[in-house]
């Protein structure tokens, strides 16, 4: 979701974290003067929003079981999609890892979605010490993965995911210029028999490549992670 400036307030772009009758909701980290700009916003106070933009996860057909990965901040895109594999009856699992305990924020509200909780952290200081991903590779998957967080993480996820031969699906994280398409600067390689794979510019003859440049923010950010090509 693009907001653009008002005012001071320059132009971010953030994932709405939970939506309910005619609301959504955003999950802000301040870590910069934009994200500080934003959290010191008071309640009454307009912003004017663009969006939705992008896709999300592809959740036709739930398997009987799901594990959603969350690093840090991508907790925040992946509620509802908790929400929705539970609606459908799936066993949902929510693995979850930060830097340390205090950085794991509203896993009360998985657990009342009905989620299962697996955590880590970085430094120990609370579950698994070590790696989210570790929890992953010491157990076995679920018939499905979705998966947001650093791209570290996510690379991880998607060599895991090919080595038990499971699918997954990622939400990367991506510093947009544009946010809707037009300046193709947050491209990733893409399988160029994707579905997702977009169509301009045409492929040169000289250059018959198996991938194609496509752009986290429109034709992603959730792509399979067996057709990216990074």
């Amino acid at each position: 979701m693009a907001i653009p400036s008002r005012g001071m307030l320059p132009a971010t772009a953030l994932g709405v974290y939970d939506a309910w009758d005619q609301h959504v909701s955003l999950m802000i980290i301040s870590a910069g003067p934009r994200t500080a700009d934003l959290a010191a916003l008071r309640p009454g106070d307009a912003l004017d929003l663009l969006g939705p933009l992008g896709n999300g996860f592809f959740l036709d057909g739930v398997p009987a079981s799901v594990g959603i990965v969350a690093g840090g901040v991508g907790l925040a895109s992946v509620l509802l999609a908790a929400r929705r594999c539970i609606d459908a009856g799936a066993r949902t699992t929510l693995y979850y890892g930060a830097r340390t305990a205090s950085a794991l924020v509203d896993v009360e509200l998985f657990e009342s979605a009905g989620c299962e909780i697996a955590l880590a952290t970085d430094d120990g200081s609370l579950g698994h010490d070590g790696f989210v991903t570790d929890l992953l590779r010491n157990g076995t998957l679920p018939p499905l993965l979705l998966a947001c967080g650093p791209a570290p993480m996510l690379r991880a996820v998607a060599a895991l995911a090919q080595e038990r031969r499971v699918p997954a699906q990622l939400s990367l994280e991506e510093n947009f210029g544009c946010g809707v398409g037009a300046c193709w600067g947050c491209v990733v390689p893409l399988d160029r028999s994707s579905a997702q794979a977009p169509h301009f510019p045409p492929p040169s003859p000289h250059e018959p490549r198996p991938f194609v440049h496509a752009r986290v923010c429109k034709e992603g950010p959730v792509f399979w992670a067996s057709e990216l090509r990074w």
